[in-house]
């Protein structure tokens, strides 16, 4: 397209998705007032608005582990250095990313300047994952068979000394929740892992809209001592996968570095199997790059901090009183009505701004519903309403009676509507393909997306595309496939498709 001869339609963020994907990402952040580059080097200050869909996310997430046994509990931030050296390849998978604490105390040198003295007997890491430190807490807590199944939860921060980062995405320090089961057999803890697989799938497409695929991570792709890694795998609108979390059975590997040991109903010693899992406040990547647009954050009701807000617009000055109760009217009847179990989460927007301002301010920051009521509205009984997922000059004058009983209708149709179109983005930009030439024309001559392909299994296979392509295998999809093919890179045989994308 030809940018002289065409006028571009004036958007609230800049650059747009498709004239620079990176930069509008942080736009959107930097307009939605979500988070901001800190002091610390690679981490982020996460600002209330961007804290608020956190909180949502973590009640939900929370409420749902709950209701399936598991309780919370909090270890230590940090974790001694002895302990990450017990199990080989978790050392191995997370070396280069520790932070270590090696002194415990400042001094002042000649120069006045701060430095450490007193070394500790023993490093210590600032907690990359907690396997390690939860271990050995099982290795006490857990005696007899009537001890299992363990199920533990915690809601912790992360240290991993990333060198690029990206707020929400990757950053050094990052929130989360890690669950840490034990079983007594291999089947209990993999019925686990796959039902915490399970719930993640329906509370990311349930909540945050973000359709997924359920799978299976190549042996290359697992996490450090796991026997199996799964995960959940999502399209962003720059057809970029993001993993939005995993589950891991970790078989008896940690249980045998740290002696987690029970005694069986027949009175013998038997190791225990154990399992982690997770989802971070990378999901909140996933759901500003999944629905957000060129004006801005777009989010799912669900997951919103605030589901309506209602801004008074005065442009006479002996009405304010009346649109000012009109609308503190309006808003007290809205919150006594329920949405996802929740009363409805509606503010009044006092700023002294102009009418626009106020609008942009909100669409900007993805709230679902806006409600504006002026002369006209007060003189009507009605309301102004635009949805977000609407554009910005689709606004209807409603009766502000049909505006209360339909609220929650509109809410659920929002939800809705965000889901199907990401779904249907993630449906038409997966492919099927046969050859090698297709597959490496795909991922240089277009945008790419999801390539669904036959794979032998070789790890050098993936080393070389990942080279080449900077094209990585998503996942092994947990779904029943027609039948067995041929690998499209070696022409060996291959047991299912697998899906390859370029990722985050």
């Amino acid at each position: 397209m030809n940018s002289t001869n065409v006028k571009q339609a004036k958007t609230a963020i800049t650059p747009t998705r498709e004239q620079d994907y990176p930069e509008w990402y942080q736009q959107v952040i930097k307009a939605a007032d979500l988070a901001e580059v800190s002091p610390v080097r690679g981490c982020m200050t996460i600002k209330p608005w961007g804290y608020a869909i956190w909180e949502n996310i973590q009640r939900v997430l929370d409420d749902q582990l709950k209701a399936t046994g598991h309780k919370n509990a909090y270890f230590p931030l940090l974790i001694p250095a002895s302990f990450l050296e017990k199990e080989a390849a978790h050392i191995d998978g997370f070396a280069k990313e520790c932070a270590v604490v090696t002194h415990y105390r400042l001094g002042v040198n000649e120069e006045g300047k701060l430095i450490p003295t007193s070394p500790l007997e023993e490093p210590y890491i600032i907690r990359p994952t907690s396997e390690t430190i939860i271990g050995e807490a099982f290795s006490r807590w857990i005696q007899s068979y009537r001890d299992l199944p363990l199920l533990i939860n915690q809601w912790a921060n992360i240290m991993r000394w990333e060198m690029r980062t990206r707020m929400f995405l990757r950053t050094s320090e990052f929130l989360w929740q890690e669950g840490h089961t034990a079983h007594a057999s291999a089947k209990e803890a993999v019925v686990e892992t796959l039902k915490i697989l399970d719930l993640y799938t329906a509370f990311v497409e349930d909540y945050l809209a973000m359709p997924v695929i359920k799978g299976e991570k190549s042996e290359s792709e697992r996490f450090p001592g796991a026997v199996n890694t799964y995960c959940i795998e999502a399209m962003m609108q720059d057809k970029k996968a993001l993993q939005a979390g995993t589950s891991h059975y970790l078989g008896q590997n940690f249980s045998k570095a740290f002696n987690i040991k029970f005694s069986n109903d027949k009175s013998a010693e038997e190791l225990a199997y154990t399992t982690s899992w997770g989802v971070s406040t990378r999901m909140i990547g996933g759901l500003i790059m999944t629905h957000s647009d060129d004006n801005g954050l777009v989010l799912p009701p669900k997951i919103a901090p605030l589901h309506v807000v209602i801004l008074p617009m005065v442009h006479k000055e002996e009405q304010r009183a009346d649109i000012m109760a009109y609308c503190e009217q309006l808003a007290a009847d809205l919150r006594q009505i329920y949405f996802d179990r929740r009363p409805l989460a509606v503010e009044i927007d006092t700023r002294e701004l102009t009418g626009g301002e106020k609008a942009w301010s909100w669409v900007k920051k993805g709230v679902p519903i806006r409600a504006e009521v002026g002369g006209k509205e007060l003189q009507n009984d009605a309301v102004f309403v635009g949805r977000r997922d609407k554009e910005y000059k689709d606004r209807q004058s409603i009766a502000r009676k049909q505006f209360i009983e339909t609220i929650v209708t509109e809410l659920e149709g929002l939800q809705t509507t965000l889901l199907k179109r990401a779904r249907a983005f993630q449906q038409q930009n997966t492919v099927l393909i046969d050859n090698k030439d297709d597959f490496y024309a795909f991922f240089t001559k277009s945008d790419g997306g999801f390539a669904l392909a036959h794979w032998n299994g070789d790890s050098a296979i993936e080393a070389k595309l990942k080279q080449d392509l900077n094209v990585t295998i998503r996942c092994i999809p947990l779904v029943e496939q027609p039948e067995p093919g041929q690998c499209i890179f070696s022409g060996e045989k291959s047991a299912q498709r697998v899906i390859f994308a370029k990722s985050y």
